[in-house]
């Protein structure tokens, strides 16, 4: 079973930046879809950013581009979300995800793996 661990969340103020950071383990193909999610509270899931790990094409929602940047470590194991320009509206629990590629790569509400999320507040 995929493993994800999540770091990186915190508080900011308007404006300010993050850099959120999953690492994953029990890996059992060499080819998946990795990805941001975020939820707010009383909101659904929404799917902010995702990136093949084999050919490295990269996904965003259109709430996201331009301030957001997805990338990955390959020999770590490790997916990053860099986070500029940072909204109140950005206020949410973020998950990195997975799915193997065969499932396909792109931004949307539901993978296979979960992380348990990392807290991402900016205040006014």
């Amino acid at each position: 079973q995929v493993q994800l661990v999540e770091s990186g969340g915190g508080s900011v103020q308007n404006g300010g930046s993050l850099r959120l950071s999953c690492t994953a383990s029990k890996l059992t193909y060499t080819n998946y879809c990795m990805a941001w999610s975020r939820q707010a509270p009383g909101k659904g899931s929404e799917g902010v950013a995702a990136i093949g790990t084999r050919d490295g094409d990269t996904y965003y929602a259109d709430s996201v581009k331009g301030r957001f940047t997805i990338s990955q470590d390959s020999a770590k194991n490790t997916l990053y979300l860099q986070m500029n320009s940072l909204k109140p509206e950005d206020t949410a629990m973020y998950y990195c995800a997975a799915s193997p590629i065969w499932f396909g790569c792109g931004v949307r509400p539901s993978y296979h793996y979960w992380g348990q999320g990392t807290q991402v507040t900016v205040s006014s």
